[in-house]
C-alpha cells in the first residue's frame, strides 16, 4: 500500500496540480505523505522542510537536473531549507530556463508558422511549450511536440545549462536533511548512474517505469551504500499515488528529516 508518494511535481513547475490542491489528490489517492519535487524550483510558501496542511503530511523537495560528465541524472532533494546558496543556485537555472524557453519557442513558431500561448518565463519546461503546441493550429498533438520538434535530438532541441553532479550534490546536502538519485533505471547507463549513490544519501527505488524494469541493480546499490529508499509516481498531473513507500519505509525517511 502506498502511503507516501515522494515525488510529485506541481505547476510550481511543469505540473498541473497547484499547492493547494495537493492535499484533495493526496486523499483521493489515499496517500498521507507527499513530497513536492519541482525542477530546479522551491515552494515560497512552505516555511519548513516538513508541514501539514489540511491532515497531509507535505515534505519540501526539489528536483535537480545535473551533469556527472558522460550522463546527465536528476538528484531529489527532500527536507528543504533556504540557503544562500540553494537560492543563488535555483536562480540562475530558472534564468537559463527563461532564455532556453524563449529560443525553443521561437524555433517552433518560426518552423510550424504559428503563434505558441506560451511565454518565457522561470518554471518553463518543455511540457508547457508541448501543450502550447498540441493547443495550436499546428497538426501536432502533445507527444508530437516531442518526438519531431523539441525532444533530444530534435530541430529545436536546446541544451540546458546545469550545474554539475558535484556542485549540485553540495548545495543540496547543505539545504536538505536527505539527497538522493531520482528514477535510476530511465537513463542510458543505469549502471553509472547507480555507480553515484556512493555519494548520495538515497536512491528512488519505486517508480513507474514505461517499462518492465529490473529493479536488482538498485537493490545492489541500496545494500552497497546503506541507501535510504524513495519512491514516487513523478506525478505531473493531479493522480498520487501510482508509485510510492509503505508506512515502514515512509517512517525512515521522515525520522532523518
Amino acid at each position: 500500500m502506498v502511503v507516501a508518494d515522494v515525488h510529485v511535481h506541481t505547476t510550481r513547475s511543469d505540473g498541473t496540480l497547484t499547492l493547494d490542491a495537493v492535499p484533495a489528490a493526496a486523499r483521493s489517492a489515499g496517500v498521507e505523505v507527499v513530497a513536492l519535487t519541482d525542477h530546479d524550483r522551491i515552494q515560497p510558501t512552505l516555511d519548513a522542510p516538513v508541514v501539514e496542511r489540511e491532515g497531509i503530511t507535505l515534505v519540501h523537495g526539489i528536483e535537480l537536473r545535473v551533469d556527472a560528465g558522460d550522463l546527465r541524472v536528476d538528484l531529489l532533494g527532500y527536507g528543504v531549507e533556504r540557503t544562500p546558496a540553494l537560492t543563488e543556485l535555483v536562480e540562475k537555472i530558472q534564468r537559463d530556463r527563461a532564455e532556453r524557453g524563449r529560443t525553443i519557442i521561437e524555433c517552433v513558431e518560426n518552423r510550424l508558422g504559428v503563434a505558441l500561448d506560451v511565454e518565457p518565463r522561470p518554471g518553463l519546461g518543455r511540457p508547457h511549450i508541448a501543450r502550447a503546441v498540441a493547443e495550436s493550429p499546428a497538426d501536432y498533438g502533445y507527444q508530437d511536440a516531442f518526438d519531431h520538434l523539441i525532444g533530444d535530438d530534435c530541430p529545436c532541441y536546446v541544451a540546458r545549462d546545469i550545474p554539475t553532479f558535484e556542485r549540485g550534490r553540495e548545495v543540496l546536502a547543505e539545504a536538505c536533511g536527505v539527497v538522493g538519485l531520482a528514477h535510476p533505471l530511465r537513463y542510458g547507463d543505469p549502471e553509472a548512474a547507480l555507480d553515484l549513490t556512493g555519494d548520495l544519501d538515497a536512491v528512488e527505488r519505486y517508480y513507474p517505469y514505461a517499462h518492465d524494469a529490473d529493479p536488482t541493480p538498485v537493490d545492489r546499490a541500496i545494500e552497497a551504500h546503506d541507501l535510504l529508499v524513495t519512491g514516487g509516481s513523478d506525478a505531473h498531473d493531479e493522480v498520487l499515488g501510482r508509485a510510492g513507500l509503505d508506512r515502514a519505509a515512509t517512517e525512515r525517511l521522515l525520522a532523518t528529516l
